[in-house]
């Protein structure tokens, strides 16, 4: 009765992926020179967050269908672009493009949560 309403969860969830997202944007900008290194990127937050419970179940509970992780954690894959000389294949114009969606993925993600706060507050009569 007292659960997280779902729209918190995913709120939550998305804002976790943007800021996990950013690390490996970093990261690939970072060593953008570095010769050998393979630029990493995690699925979208769709992809992940509905592959994250099997058959459709969903976590009623904590406990319930295991322990909680989140739907990205572990599936960080090494991209494929066009490499440079030095083997590098990090691309600083597509780092920036993913840099600026992720950054919307997150304001989104804060815009909802405290939208849906503000509701809550209002529905329990306190502003």
């Amino acid at each position: 009765m007292f659960a997280k309403p779902e729209i918190l969860t995913i709120a939550s969830s998305l804002s976790a992926h943007a800021m996990q997202r950013q690390a490996l944007i970093a990261e690939n900008v970072a060593n953008a020179d570095t010769p050998g290194y393979r630029a990493r990127d995690i699925p979208d937050f769709k992809e992940s967050y509905l592959s994250a419970s099997p058959f459709g179940m969903n976590r009623t509970r904590e406990g319930h269908l295991g322990t909680p992780e989140p739907p990205f954690a572990g599936q960080v894959e090494t991209q494929t672009a066009q490499m440079s000389p030095n083997g590098n294949s990090v691309s600083l114009e597509t780092e920036m493009v993913k840099a600026a969606d992720t950054q919307r993925e997150h304001d989104l993600a804060l815009a909802v949560y405290g939208k849906s706060l503000d509701i809550l507050r209002a529905s329990l009569g306190r502003r």
